[in-house]
């Protein structure tokens, strides 16, 4: 195994894979992941289901049997999606006993429904009971719309994935959400101990957004903040939880078997060439998290990657000075993180449209 990155597990950090594909489950690269770099879970996303289908043949048959059967792409799409996450599943299930929160596989919601409470329920439980394994997450959209959503999954014991999120402001409502579906899940009746969540808390983007906006504003004081955004906003959102996870309302949850909704550190790849490219692995190390890479950033960690001990724990006053010094140069936080969800969730849509293509592709071929 990767010294580099058993060390980074040993920190207390889960190793999930941001990537996922037919080939990886059926040729044992998934299963050698575990064993060679110490992955324990694997989220996905629509770009990168669309880049399997595309780029390999191991989904050809499955598509030509949909389609004699009629099938429309929407179908198709949920049947090949859920099939690769449950098998996927399988895969990490001996990591996903009733004591460990890892072993996990993701998939999203249909992204269309970013913005539609009562369709997002019922595209989680489709998923859920599709996959129909205790270790998927269903990957929930932390829009305003997707906040009551959360909750009424959990209230039902569907473990969730709640992604893009950018603020804190908006990630202490979805704590709410899961704390409000935990206690809502109890009341019902439920054992806690089977409900999971993370919450994605996304990095790289608020970079790329705010160093965008220091360059324009062009001073000194301003360049000299680049790149300093992301982390600082990654250190207060784990406050945040600590803060949480302090309370007498967890307290009680607790005592009656609830898991914490670990935060994930999601969008880890560096997109600035001008920066360590392990940088958002290295300097939001701190225990009980999730980093969800892709393989280019998890190798680039195996082969140079640093462990300098906790990272995050009793750094919040300096990640506040930081958006102090930020708020000083102009920068309007509440207008960077609208943008950053507004233009995830069109991203979201984008990704999801350009697997519906992919697939009419490989359904027409199929149809030959």
């Amino acid at each position: 195994m990767s010294d580099r990155l058993k060390k980074l597990a040993d920190a207390g950090v889960s190793i999930w894979l941001d990537d996922l594909s037919r080939e990886r489950i059926e040729t044992g690269n998934l299963a050698d992941l575990i064993k060679d770099k110490a992955v324990v879970g694997v989220t996905t996303n629509p770009t990168i289901f669309a880049a399997a289908i595309a780029n390999g043949e191991r989904y050809d048959e499955q598509v030509a049997q949909l389609v004699e059967k009629g099938e429309s792409v929407d179908r198709v799409i949920f049947e090949v999606t859920t099939g690769d996450v449950r098998n996927a599943c399988d895969i990490f299930a001996p990591l996903a006993g009733e004591e460990s929160a890892d072993g996990r596989v993701s998939i999203e919601v249909e992204p269309d429904l970013a913005n539609d409470t009562e369709g997002t329920i019922a595209s989680a439980r489709a998923l859920w009971s599709a996959v129909d394994r205790s270790n998927v997450l269903i990957k929930i959209p932390a829009t305003k719309e997707g906040l009551p959503a959360i909750t009424a999954a959990i209230a039902e014991g569907i473990s969730v994935n709640v992604t893009l999120i950018f603020s804190i402001e908006r990630y202490r409502a979805v704590m709410d959400a899961y704390v409000t579906g935990l206690e809502a899940a109890r009341d019902n009746g439920l054992d806690l101990r089977r409900i999971q969540s993370v919450a994605s808390f996304f990095v790289s983007r608020v970079d790329t957004e705010i160093d965008a906006r220091l360059d324009k504003i062009g001073t000194d004081e301003a360049l000299a903040l680049r790149g300093k955004a992301a982390v600082a906003n990654a250190r207060l959102a784990y406050a945040a939880y600590e803060e949480v996870v302090a309370s007498d309302r967890w307290a009680v949850l607790e005592k009656d078997g609830a898991n914490p909704q670990r935060p994930l550190w999601a969008s880890t790849g560096v997109k600035n060439p001008d920066y360590s490219d392990t940088m958002y692995v290295t300097d939001l190390v701190v225990a009980h998290t999730v980093n969800t890479m892709p393989e280019k950033t998890m190798d680039a960690f195996a082969d140079h990657g640093e462990i300098n001990g906790d990272q995050v724990t009793g750094r919040a006053a300096g990640a506040q000075h930081v958006f102090d010094q930020l708020a000083a140069v102009g920068i309007d936080f509440d207008d960077v993180f609208l943008v950053l969800e507004t233009e995830g969730v069109d991203k979201f849509k984008k990704s999801w449209d350009e697997l519906v293509e992919t697939v009419k592709g490989q359904m027409a071929a199929a149809a030959k």
